[in-house]
């Protein structure tokens, strides 16, 4: 593909709240934002881009392309819990990884999904969730998350 191919503007777009939209209208059909979701990359300066086996499109995504929808402590026998599982937008689980989650403009908290590859936005009911499971130190003056008998700070500004 030409590089001139590579920057034609690209009728598709994520808003804030994850919505994604076809030329302004609303992609509603959960089918096929599920396979763009599949398809979905970040080229080499951060750009999302959706990339088919004959074509490739950036998308314009205003704040991230993955949004955390729902929470799922995991517990051991003693009722500790030992991990999150986490529900995304593509409706699909994964681990969260306590080690990435910080806190960004708007006090809107986010992690990385996808092996790292992309941030995910919490959305309130999620952030919700969370919150239950988050503890203040008053000493060092952080809050933090206890998971698996280790706390991971949330970090300000990432």
């Amino acid at each position: 593909m030409s590089e001139e191919a590579d920057n034609l503007p690209c009728p598709i777009r994520i808003d804030r709240e994850g919505v994604w939209h076809y030329r302004g209208a609303e992609m509603f059909r959960r089918e096929f934002v599920n396979f763009f979701y599949q398809h979905l990359r970040r080229d080499a300066a951060g750009r999302y881009v959706i990339e088919l086996p004959n074509d490739r499109c950036y998308v314009e995504v205003e704040d991230t392309a993955y949004f955390v929808k729902a929470v799922y402590p995991q517990r051991d026998g003693d009722g500790v819990v030992n991990n999150f599982r986490i529900y995304l937008c593509d409706d699909t689980l994964e681990d969260l990884n306590p080690e990435t989650l910080y806190i960004g403009a708007e006090n809107i908290l986010y992690c990385q999904v996808r092996g790292g590859t992309f941030p995910a936005r919490f959305t309130r009911a999620a952030y919700y969730q969370l919150a239950m499971h988050i503890e203040y130190d008053e000493a060092r003056n952080v809050f933090h998350l206890p998971v698996n008998g280790r706390t991971f700070p949330l970090d300000v500004g990432s």
